[in-house]
């Protein structure tokens, strides 16, 4: 069965069209109008396999708070419904990332219970032009909407980019593991409830 989902979502902010395949190549076309976002979404999709599109049209003219946070409303929206009910995931994973000098761990459950808990100090308040408060916001989106508890922590890093990049890679690799499918318990939602 395809694992794939896609969502038009239009505010008086932004409109977003974001469609996904879990079992996909990694490829991506993205264009969000906020380019350090493009850069992190991209490696979203390469790094976990996840086969990506994402267009934003949103009011950058007043800054990315809007797209970032409603790419992360729509993208967390999205996975979930292409998750289903869920048979047969791993629905847990953890690692910590290496980004040259910068060390993130990221874990996560695919609880049903959305949550983000958040301790990545940034040493600037920019990355170019990119507000680095917009990661938290971001996976806090996408945590919230897609129904994931998720843990990230920064052990080490001073380069705003490097530890962003961290966290955007290290999303992936967990997102890679834990909505994989583990062949013994296909049929199976991996909780004792019976559902996710």
């Amino acid at each position: 069965m395809a694992r794939t989902a896609e969502l038009k979502r239009t505010t008086a902010e932004t409109d977003i069209f974001v469609a996904l395949d879990l079992d996909g190549d990694g490829s991506s076309t993205i264009d969000t109008g906020v380019g350090f976002l493009n850069h992190m979404l991209t490696l979203l999709a390469r790094h976990s396999g996840i086969s990506l599109t994402v267009t934003c049209h949103g009011d950058t003219d007043v800054d990315d708070h809007h797209s970032t946070e409603d790419i992360g409303i729509a993208l967390g929206t999205v996975l979930s419904e292409a998750l289903g009910d869920k048979k047969g995931i791993r629905r847990y994973a953890s690692l910590a990332l290496p980004m040259d000098e910068a060390l993130v761990l990221v874990a996560l459950d695919i609880s049903g219970r959305g949550g983000l808990y958040f301790e990545v100090p940034f040493l600037t308040e920019k990355i170019g032009t990119f507000d680095t408060e917009l990661v938290e916001e971001f996976m806090h989106a996408f945590a919230v909407n897609s129904g994931m508890t998720l843990h990230m922590q920064k052990l080490a890093g001073k380069n705003s980019h490097h530890v962003s990049e961290a966290c955007f890679k290290g999303l992936a690799r967990v997102l890679r593991e834990a909505i994989s499918v583990d062949e013994r318990f296909q049929d199976a939602v991996p909780s004792t409830k019976g559902v996710l």
